[in-house]
Order: structure tokens, then C-alpha cells, then sequence
């Protein structure tokens, strides 16, 4: 599967819901595996693994615990339920949302439903379900290619393709599936159309030096 079939691979919707009684948006995201069950949980658990397709965690990783992602969010594991469910508290610039992972068979392969819940406020009308949800895609793409492959992504290697001619077209044809998924939701197509605009120009921009 090439980097740009790996878009077509994901399920992408998006729920209203609340959280704390406050009105709330779950993205969600699900993509099936051909890997075992007890595989794909090692892979999305494991502090050994996790650095191979994701990032390095560190922290107390049980329940009640605090988890930190190397450069990226912190926050505490919620519930885990091996090899099926994950929760915690996705916590990054200072706002607190929620991840829950979930795991089922799918006829020798797995299916992963990936669920990040966020209360609606001014950031998400500014930049839509993209702002996380391209970030998840590229996350998904390198589970995809460790499962596939058992190798670990190279970070340079991986840095360079993001800001290459695929790479943009991959945040591009993300950001417009998360568009798509944001009107399906019910959002106004013109406000989430510059939203996802804005998200794309954010993730596409080539760094200064």
C-alpha cells in the first residue's frame, strides 16, 4: 500500500456528543490491519514499540497513571482493557481532550476505531476536525507500515517525506476527507471548507530554513 492508498484504508466520521456537560465533537477514525489481534494491541501499548511507528512515551503507564509522548501530548491513562480498549486524557497547549482506542477481530485481521473527543470552542471552528485528524492519519499510515513491514520508521526519513511533493499531497487529500466527514457531521460546508484551508496551509507550510 503506498502512502496515498493509505488515505482510502481510513473510515473517517465525525459525532456530536459532550463532555463534562459542554457540547462536544468526537472524530473518529477506524482502519482494519491484517495483523492479529494481540499484535496491534503490542503495537499501540507497548513503550518498547511505540517509537517505532508513533513516538517515545515515558511515565507510569497504568491506570491512574501519567503518560508523556516524547515532543507531543501527556496526560493520564484512563481505563485500559487488554487487548481490546484504551482511554486517556489527550493533553497538549495547555486544553485537555480524550482519546479512546478500541480494538475488535475482523476475521483473522483487526480493526482499530480511534476516537478523539474535544469540546467545541474557537480553535475547532478555526480549523475543523483537520487539526488532529491529519495528524491521526499520518499516525494510522505509520502503524500500517510497521505492522506490514516489523520495521521501525526512520524519524529523518519520516521528517523529509512530510515536507516532500507526497507527503503534502497526503495532508492535502486528509484534510479533505476530514472535510468531507466534518459537512456529513452537519458543519456549514463554506466554514469547514476554510477551515480544513487553513489546517492544510498550517500542516503544508514549508518550515523557515
Amino acid at each position: 500500500m503506498t502512502p496515498l492508498d493509505q488515505i482510502g484504508a481510513v473510515t473517517r466520521a465525525l459525532q456530536d456528543t459532550e463532555r463534562d456537560g459542554r457540547p462536544a465533537r468526537a472524530l473518529v477514525a477506524t482502519q482494519t490491519y491484517d495483523a492479529p489481534l494481540d499484535d496491534v494491541w503490542d503495537a499501540v501499548t507497548s513503550p518498547e514499540r511505540l517509537p517505532r511507528w508513533f513516538l517515545p512515551v515515558s511515565g507510569d503507564l497504568v491506570v491512574g497513571g501519567r503518560y508523556q509522548l516524547e515532543g507531543n501530548a501527556g496526560g493520564t491513562v484512563l481505563a485500559c482493557d487488554p487487548p481490546r480498549a484504551l482511554s486517556v486524557t489527550w493533553e497538549y497547549g495547555g486544553e485537555v481532550t480524550w482519546v479512546d482506542v478500541t480494538l475488535s477481530d475482523a476475521a483473522g485481521s483487526t480493526t482499530l476505531e480511534l476516537r478523539h473527543t474535544a469540546v467545541v470552542d474557537e480553535r475547532w471552528g478555526e480549523y475543523g476536525p483537520g487539526a488532529v485528524g491529519i495528524g491521526w492519519d499520518m499516525a494510522l499510515r505509520g502503524l500500517a507500515v510497521h505492522l506490514a513491514t516489523g520495521e521501525a520508521l526512520d524519524a529523518a526519513e519520516a521528517m523529509a517525506w512530510s515536507v516532500s511533493d507526497e507527503g503534502r499531497e497526503f495532508v492535502t487529500r486528509s484534510g479533505d476527507r476530514w472535510y468531507d466527514a466534518d459537512v456529513a457531521g452537519g458543519a456549514d460546508p463554506s466554514s469547514a471548507r476554510a477551515a480544513a484551508d487553513r489546517t492544510i496551509a498550517a500542516y503544508t507550510a514549508v518550515p523557515e530554513g
